[in-house]
């Protein structure tokens, strides 16, 4: 009898608990573009954008609508393999460069990993206000991969004032992009 209370008592301790574990994309919705091969997590709540001329999707916080997860898709032209392009530290450098455009930019780390078997480099930037600019810093993520002849990159951005809170979020939004 004690046996069987003791049982029944136990598969009722881990049935609640099991309540207790938050997924890893709890909080975040999935987004898929079968057309251009790649897909996403980004945070729940956050709406999609539609900009001509701009990124191929962007979806922004409601709440801080500077907080936002952008792709962008470029042609490459005489390479093909993320490897070809350079290092995670060398792209790191060209898009702080070419893309931010900003001398305030720092590009605070830079690593590969593997996605599927295919290569992707993170990369983190802050990217400090200037002296004379009410603006606020802002801390950013970006994912970037290759696949048949383009070059595919995944950012997502928010607030220096809001990075700590939400860093764990957006390095599993970071994390979760795929291109097939």
């Amino acid at each position: 009898m004690f046996k069987r209370a003791l049982a029944i008592l136990l598969v009722m301790c881990s049935l609640s608990l099991s309540g207790c574990v938050t997924p890893r994309t709890s909080g975040l919705a999935p987004f898929v573009d079968s057309r251009d091969g790649y897909s996403f997590l980004h945070p729940s709540g956050w709406l999609q954008k539609n900009i001509k001329n701009g990124p191929d999707i962007v979806f922004h916080d409601i709440v801080e609508p500077s907080e936002n997860v952008s792709v962008v898709i470029g042609k490459l032209k005489s390479v093909k393999t993320l490897e070809e392009i350079g290092t995670a530290n060398d792209i790191g450098l060209r898009i702080q460069e070419k893309v931010i455009a900003s001398p305030n930019a720092t590009l605070v780390s830079a690593e590969a990993y593997e996605n599927n078997g295919k290569p992707y480099y993170l990369l983190e930037y802050k990217i400090s206000s200037p002296a004379n600019k009410a603006s606020e810093s802002r801390h950013d993520l970006v994912s970037v991969t290759a696949n048949d002849g383009s070059f595919y990159t995944l950012s997502i951005s928010t607030l220096e004032s809001r990075w700590l809170k939400l860093k764990d979020t957006f390095y599993r939004v970071a994390n979760s992009f795929t291109v097939n």
